[in-house]
C-alpha cells in the first residue's frame, strides 16, 4: 500500500463528475416553476455540497421561508430526474478519475462517498459511469444532516470499521474540508470543483492537488497523525 490510509472517502459533485451544468439548468427550473428569478450562476456554485433544503433557502430571497425552500427542493429534485432521461444529459468524470479509482481501489483500502446528493442521484451517476464497483461505502443526503457536520463521515467509518486515524476525505468545498475537521480526519482538496485552493487550505486542507493523478503521491505524503492531532 503507498499510503497509510485504509478509508479513502470522496465527494461527489465538483470532485469526482463535473455536474455542474445540470445543477444550473435543474435550478434554474425549479426557480421558475415557483415564479423566482434564478440565482446567480456564482450563487448556485457556491452552495453545491449543502443539504438541498438546506443550500436552496441560501437562495432564496427570504432564507427563513422554510416551506418555500421545501418545495423548491422537489421541483428540483423532478427537473434533475427529467434532465437525466435525456439523451443529450451530460455529467461526464473529471480527467483522470476512471483511472485514478482503478489505481487506488487496493484489497488493503476501502472507498467511499459522502456526498449531499441524492441516493438515487448518486446511484444513477454511479450506474451511467460503471464506478459502483470501486466504493464499499455510500453516504448522501438521506443518511444525516447536511455538511459540515461530520455524522455521515462518521456512518462510513462505523460502516467499514475504521478509525478517523484510518480515514481521509477527498473533496473540493470548504463544506468537506470543514466535515473532515469536525470528524478529525484527514482533508485533501482538489483544485477544479466549486470553491478555490485558498478557501480549501484555509478550512483545513491539509494539500491540495491540481490533477486526480496527482492524488496517490498526496496521500502518500499527508500524515494520519496531523489529522487527529
Amino acid at each position: 500500500m503507498s499510503h497509510a490510509f485504509r478509508l479513502v472517502i470522496f465527494d461527489f459533485d465538483g470532485t469526482l463528475v463535473d455536474s455542474q451544468r445540470a445543477i444550473l439548468a435543474a435550478m434554474g427550473q425549479a426557480f421558475a416553476a415557483h415564479r423566482l428569478a434564478a440565482p446567480a450562476p456564482d450563487a448556485i456554485r457556491r452552495i453545491v455540497g449543502l443539504k438541498l433544503e438546506i443550500a436552496i433557502a441560501r437562495l432564496l430571497p427570504d432564507p427563513s421561508d422554510a416551506k418555500m425552500a421545501a418545495r423548491v427542493a422537489d421541483s428540483y429534485r423532478d427537473a434533475y430526474f427529467t434532465l437525466r432521461q435525456r439523451p443529450d444529459y451530460e455529467e461526464p468524470m473529471f480527467p483522470g478519475v476512471q483511472e485514478g479509482l482503478q489505481r487506488l481501489d487496493a484489497p488493503q483500502v476501502c472507498l467511499g462517498i459522502a456526498t449531499g446528493k441524492s441516493r438515487r442521484g448518486l446511484l444513477a451517476c454511479l450506474e451511467r459511469h460503471d464506478i459502483r464497483k470501486h466504493f464499499v461505502t455510500l453516504q448522501t443526503a438521506e443518511d444525516g444532516p447536511s455538511k459540515p457536520h461530520p455524522e455521515i463521515l462518521h456512518l462510513a467509518m462505523n460502516e467499514v470499521g475504521m478509525e478517523a486515524a484510518e480515514t481521509v476525505l477527498i473533496g473540493d468545498t470548504t463544506y468537506d474540508m470543514e466535515m473532515a475537521g469536525n470528524a478529525g480526519v484527514a482533508a485533501i482538496g482538489v483544485a477544479w470543483g466549486y470553491h478555490g485552493a485558498g478557501e480549501l487550505r484555509t478550512s483545513g486542507a491539509e494539500r491540495i492537488v491540481e490533477r486526480f493523478a496527482d492524488l496517490p503521491a498526496a496521500l502518500a505524503a499527508t500524515s494520519r497523525v496531523q489529522a487527529c492531532g
